[in-house]
């Protein structure tokens, strides 16, 4: 199995490094996993919807540019289905009894997600109505993702 975790923007707090580094090295036991950082687009505070169409649109080329066609794609947006720790687990195992062993999940910038780029993805899955900064967007996923391995493996990690 390969995880793929693309994000946008690079990842400077020492604390989230630390604590990405550690589910990446947790996960390594069951899946091969790569974070990808694809750099964000300099804008200014203040944007119009044009302005941002655009720094979403060039921030999508870059993540596109790192996907293949056999990756199945979860993009993480606001407005995708929320799931249970308990739901992707579930999800993840239903995808690997299917053959599908690449697994790529985005994270956008702070306007979010290109149209391009939740047109290419499998599916869109949210983790609420929260507000959270991209980059501890990425510490919370790979705890999830790592949570969603324990479960499928039967450990108590989970409780």
């Amino acid at each position: 199995m390969n995880i793929k975790i693309i994000g946008v923007g690079k990842l400077k707090e020492k604390y989230l490094k630390d604590g990405i580094a550690e589910y990446t090295k947790r996960l390594h036991k069951f899946a091969k996993v790569s974070i990808i950082e694809v750099p964000d687009e300099k804008a200014p505070e203040q944007l119009s919807q044009a302005q941002m169409d655009q720094v979403m649109g060039k921030e999508g080329e870059r993540i596109l540019s790192k996907i293949k066609d056999k990756e199945y794609v979860f993009a993480l947006a606001i407005k995708g289905a929320e799931r249970s720790s308990e739901e992707l687990a579930a999800e993840i195992e239903h995808l690997t009894v299917q053959g599908k062993s690449d697994l790529t999940f985005i994270i956008g910038g702070s306007l979010g997600l290109s149209p391009e780029v939740l047109k290419r993805a499998n599916t869109q899955i949210s983790f609420g109505r929260f507000t959270l900064p991209h980059q501890l967007m990425r510490l919370v996923l790979t705890e999830q993702i790592y949570r969603g391995f324990m479960i499928n493996a039967h450990t108590p990690y989970h409780k």
